[in-house]
């Protein structure tokens, strides 16, 4: 190891930054950010010193650097673009054994910047030892996206408790209580901005004598509409924790690939007129699973509350006093549309956009298609696919014009999407020569007119 990771404590330590430019700015936030007390020293500052840097009070000495500038310095940065300067600060900072970092040349340095992470109090530092500072930015991105901004305020309730967790249960099963905590329903009150409730059961739980956490819980993740990139960070993370998983047919196989592997997988896929499981099966297989103290996902293609019948679903878990929580999920609408290159409002042609579900029963659908057949509107189909002769024909019939644009989607956002556009007369019979299956989305209105200009996603043939 050429460096030994450490974080300093430098909140109200006097600290030098030599250098006007750019980077320095740079440097001169982040210590900043950790409570130092900042001095410059440099000619004249760069116009990356803007206000916010001068509103925090640094000070500036226009002058050129001498030893003796370092006599009451806790802590030093040299990134002046004069390489004899940043020897020079380098050598009569480590003759008076000051820690110093040199920009760029960590052969200079007594110690380093790692790229951070900062989920206050939580902090995490990526460093290459200097090797390749991009490599390490690239790992802090990754990093990022893993750990979502609740983090911190876990890590304050847990410092919060520190002592009177200490203070109640054992060393031998100190660890494992923390990690039921920092993984369990309380995280998750946590992370779903419930700090109060998320303090109550953590004292009532170390009040309890046993010293146990009862039951489960379930979350609802919307999945998306295919594409796993769009899954949110809160979906992924559940994901990889969940005892089971209920999913649906419109859940793709690469999003259900990230759930936990030893997590079990209960199939509740709906097709038309066939059902794996009715809804209230469904509803009670959660009630179950959770009394069984087991971590539920319920996973459900798009989002849970558009079309997702995710209403139900936790109308019976709060009647049967089962936590849950609900993750939004990108719906169809919004994800198909995008990767099609249709955008759903537009200045120029629909300043409103309807969502329908396309659900034909006794061979009708029962919808409002006076109020659907506006001008200057998207209306977007859920389930469409058999009716698609229907409500183009009935929308025709309620005034809008036979030619309005019209798009079908199939398997939106995968590697499989295919897009048909046509006419609110031609699309019918575009669909029926076209062999399309399931899952499917309809947009109709003159938005449909832009797809050929503005679409970027194209599956590979």
């Amino acid at each position: 190891m050429d460096f030994l990771p450490i974080f300093l404590d430098i909140r109200g330590q006097p600290c030098l930054v030599v250098g006007g430019g750019e980077v320095a700015a740079r440097k001169c936030a982040l210590l900043l950010r950790a409570g130092a007390r900042v001095t410059v020293l440099a000619p004249a500052l760069g116009a990356a010193f803007d206000a916010d840097l001068a509103a925090a009070r640094i000070v500036h000495r226009a002058a050129s650097f001498r030893e003796e500038d370092l006599e009451s310095y806790a802590l030093a940065i040299a990134a002046t673009s004069d390489q004899n300067v940043n020897r020079t600060v380098a050598a009569a900072a480590r003759a008076r054994r000051i820690p110093v970092n040199v920009v760029d040349q960590p052969a200079l340095c007594s110690f380093i910047l790692p790229s951070i992470i900062e989920r206050a109090p939580l902090i995490v530092a990526v460093s290459s030892g200097g090797a390749s500072p991009v490599l390490a930015r690239l790992l802090r991105a990754r990093l990022e996206s893993l750990i979502p901004a609740g983090y911190g305020r876990l890590a304050a309730l847990a410092g919060a408790f520190r002592d009177r967790v200490k203070a109640r249960v054992r060393p031998p099963e100190r660890r494992r209580f923390w990690e039921r905590v920092l993984q369990g329903p309380i995280a998750e009150l946590v992370f779903s901005g419930r700090e109060a409730e998320a303090h109550r059961v953590l004292q009532a739980t170390l009040d309890d004598a046993r010293l146990a956490f009862t039951g489960g819980e379930v979350s609802l993740v919307g999945a998306g509409p295919g594409d796993p990139d769009l899954l949110t960070f809160r979906a992924l993370r559940l994901m990889q924790q969940a005892d089971v998983v209920v999913y649906d047919r419109l859940v793709s196989r690469p999003i259900l690939d990230l759930v936990r592997l030893e997590a079990e997988r209960i199939y509740a896929g709906k097709e038309r007129a066939q059902h794996a499981l009715p809804q209230e099966d469904i509803n009670r297989l959660l009630v179950r699973l959770a009394r069984e103290g087991k971590r539920v996902v319920r996973l459900k293609g798009g989002d849970p509350f558009i079309f997702g019948r995710g209403g139900e679903e936790i109308d019976t878990l709060a009647a049967e006093g089962i936590p849950f929580q609900v993750v939004p999920g990108i719906t169809a609408a919004a994800g198909c549309a995008s990767y099609a290159g249709i955008p759903l409002t537009h200045r120029d042609y629909s300043q409103s956009v309807v969502f329908v579900t396309g659900h034909m029963q006794d061979g009708s659908m029962n919808l409002n298609w006076r109020a659907l057949a506006q001008p200057h509107q998207t209306i977007v189909f859920y389930m469409g696919l058999l009716g698609v002769d229907l409500l183009c024909r009935e929308l025709a019939a309620h005034g809008l014009p036979a030619g309005t644009p019209a798009a079908l989607i199939q398997a939106g956002t995968t590697p499989q999407q295919r897009v048909l556009t046509g006419t609110l007369q031609t699309l019918p019979g575009i669909v029926q020569r076209s062999d399309v299956k399931a899952p499917t989305l309809i947009i109709i209105g003159e938005v449909v007119r832009l797809r050929e200009r503005l679409k970027w996603f194209e599956p590979a043939a």
